[in-house]
């Protein structure tokens, strides 16, 4: 694998799959071995963010996105919400850091799923800010409707609050892996990601 992490707390499942059984949260390292599927450049950070949040509006809702640096190579990052599966309510939050290259990616990620009882967080901002306020037009793209709204209460400024929410350890687990990711030297000496119309 092109990349390597942090992975100490977690549990082996297979191998790139790691897990914590306390939380049942899930990473996963994944190697794709093709051109990356990005709708635009990660210079394009703008494009980027409108096309995935339509993206995204089709299973999901994409909650924020990010150029990130792994190792001194440029990385997208993004947290994305998505039902979950076989479940009549509750959610699963995923963040995800793809460092793409001309010819082949490399993703990390974890998959935070809601567990117990769910919506606390949405619940009690709502009481807090009023439900006017509760789901503003997407940042990214003001008049999408998607599968799931977007939602002021996934915001990074509540996490704090909201320590053991989903999205709060997805991107606590970000903040923690991110700086110690390190590049295979083979992986990183390849040309950059042009964009998906480039050559």
């Amino acid at each position: 694998m092109p990349i390597s992490f942090d992975i100490s707390g977690l549990q082996q499942m297979d191998t790139n799959t790691w897990g914590d059984h306390s939380t049942g949260d899930i990473v996963t390292l994944t190697y794709h071995d093709m051109v990356p599927d990005l709708p635009a450049p990660l210079e394009d950070l703008d494009t980027l963010r409108t096309r995935l949040a339509q993206i995204s509006a089709e299973s999901g809702c994409l909650v924020e996105a990010f150029l990130v640096w792994v190792d001194k190579l440029p990385g997208l990052l993004r947290v994305e919400k998505l039902p979950l599966p076989n479940r009549d309510h509750g959610l699963v939050f995923a963040a995800s850091i793809v460092v793409p290259k001309d010819r082949c990616s490399a993703v990390f990620q974890i998959l935070c799923p809601e567990f117990g009882t769910t919506g606390l967080r949405e619940a009690a901002l709502m009481a807090q800010l009023g439900p006017q306020h509760m789901f503003p037009p997407h940042p990214y793209a003001p008049g999408l409707r998607g599968k799931l709204p977007y939602n002021i209460a996934d915001e990074v400024r509540w996490d704090e609050q909201f320590p053991d929410h989903p999205v709060s350890r997805a991107r606590r687990w970000v903040a923690r892996t991110v700086p110690t990711a390190k590049v295979d030297p083979g992986f990183a000496a390849l040309p950059p990601f042009p964009g998906p119309n480039a050559g």
